[in-house]
């Protein structure tokens, strides 16, 4: 029999693409086909056996209740569960907690600016003269309309 070694690259297509019938005695080539049908053989029965254990796997998940609904819920349990017990996890939860409180704080900050503004600008001079013209100038619709 031949025996070969691992080719790479150009020397697979290279072998690939050669005819090799030309060099080979007629008692190489009959070993050669007896080996190939010997190999397809056991691929055929390597196949069956393997569809007779994986209908016996569907039969025993059955008896034990578990389908593939079960199955997907416990894996994305496990993984979540994983996933959350990751340091880089654990980090980037306590910096989003952190950035989260300072933004609370930021958006505390600004509300009461813009409060202390509006009363600021309801106190002033210019808003008291706005808002006793338009005080007016509703009174003297009114008498109008009567």
């Amino acid at each position: 029999m031949l025996e070969t070694e691992s080719l790479h690259g150009r020397d697979e297509d290279a072998v690939a693409n050669a005819d090799f019938s030309s060099i080979l005695s007629e008692e190489e080539k009959d070993e050669l086909k007896a080996e190939l049908v010997q190999l397809e053989e056991e691929i055929t029965t390597l196949r069956q056996v393997l569809s007779a254990k994986e209908r016996h796997l569907v039969e025993i998940k059955q008896k034990l209740g578990m389908n593939l609904m079960n199955e997907l819920k416990q894996n994305f349990s496990k993984s979540w569960h994983d996933m959350q017990t990751t340091t880089a996890y654990k980090k980037t939860q306590e910096t989003l907690s952190h950035a989260g409180q300072k933004a609370t704080a930021a958006f505390s900050n600004v509300g009461t600016a813009i409060s202390k503004k509006f009363g600021d600008m309801r106190n002033s001079p210019t808003f008291k003269s706005f808002e006793e013209r338009v005080e007016t100038t509703v009174t003297s619709l009114k008498v109008q309309m009567k």
